[in-house]
């Protein structure tokens, strides 16, 4: 069940209600005894590892070349042309 707190005593005891808040536990901030917000945790993502995809992605050696004929009506459309 969730704690509703009041926006006065929000103001007072805010950081606690974070602290709270972030061990997991529900807070509900009410205004005139009407629920209005959540407070809820920020989960950061985990850390990237640097050279993760190392030699798992590779890349034709003419991937920058010019498109063929061929290739540039594939990709406009057999009837246009950039």
């Amino acid at each position: 069940m969730a704690r509703i707190v009041n926006m006065h005593e929000a103001k007072t005891t805010l950081s606690q209600l974070v602290d709270r808040a972030e061990a997991g536990e529900d807070i509900v901030l009410a205004r005139a005894g009407n629920p209005v917000v959540r407070l809820v945790p920020i989960r950061s993502a985990r850390r990237r590892r640097l050279g993760h995809w190392k030699g798992k992605v590779s890349m034709a050696r003419d991937f920058d070349e010019p498109l063929t004929d061929e290739q540039l009506a594939a990709w406009f459309g057999a009837d246009k042309k950039p």
